[in-house]
């Protein structure tokens, strides 16, 4: 059983997640607002109720953790640097990191990066994470720079850290409906195979100190290449979206 802390716990992915590892590890669970995160995950779980932009609520925040899952940030691809971009997704990371200098038990930080960092890329290119990045919007922007903050304390300071660069997560196979065209269902992520991604990102024996991934299911095709994941974490993922909407 492992120590886990969740930042962003209350989003859409935060609260599978939550419901997935609290049968099989000690979580902590950081937010702002939790009234609708369910009560058996509440009761289950460390509830933390902070604002992380505040670099002083950092302060203790990883005593005893062994991993954190940074979820925490802006998530629209539309959203403007000066209005959410620079607090959510510049700051807060810099300030999880600032802070894991001086965590003494922490293991590994694995955070939410996106497909928005390669979207650039013309439809029906499956792009593997040696290839370039080439970012669509400044939200992909931002996740490159929390990529390049993840390796540089990778390798200056030990901090061990795998970036996932998440495509389109679905909690339900009702989300894919008719109006999912061939290059959507090639970037669906399923709840399930999130699941099984974060169990190899918590177990794996890294060969370096950071790793980017990427986070998409076994598609007929798709969008982000799965090699780097089944080969570093032993990533098997089992859905696939063209079958489940009867494809090929």
């Amino acid at each position: 059983m492992a120590k886990i802390l969740i930042t962003g716990a209350t989003g859409t992915i935060g609260v599978e997640l939550a419901k997935h590892l609290i049968t099989k590890h000690a979580l902590t669970l950081v937010g702002r607002d939790f009234s609708d995160l369910p009560d058996d995950i509440q009761a289950k779980a460390t509830i933390v109720k902070r604002d992380l932009l505040d670099p002083d609520n950092w302060n203790g925040l990883l005593d005893g953790i062994e991993y954190v899952i940074q979820l925490a940030g802006e998530a629209d691809q539309d959203a403007d640097f000066y209005d959410s971009l620079l607090d959510l997704n510049y700051k807060i990371p810099h300030n999880l990191y600032n802070e894991a200098t001086k965590a003494k038990d922490l293991k590994r930080i694995i955070v939410a990066s996106s497909i928005h960092i390669v979207d650039g890329y013309p439809d029906g290119v499956e792009v593997k994470t040696t290839d370039p990045i080439r970012p669509a919007n400044l939200y992909g922007v931002s996740k490159a720079y929390l990529e390049g903050l993840a390796a540089y304390h990778a390798y200056s300071n030990g901090i061990e850290s795998i970036a996932i660069r998440i495509a389109d997560y679905k909690v339900s196979d009702d989300e894919l409906d008719e109006e999912v065209d061939e290059y959507g269902m090639a970037m669906y992520l399923s709840k399930e195979d999130m699941n099984r991604l974060i169990d190899g990102c918590i177990e794996a024996e890294l060969k370096e100190p950071f790793l980017i991934v990427n986070g998409v299911s076994n598609n007929t095709f798709t969008r982000l290449s799965n090699e780097e994941a089944r080969v570093n974490l032993g990533y098997n993922p089992q859905d696939n979206a063209f079958e489940k909407k009867n494809i090929f």
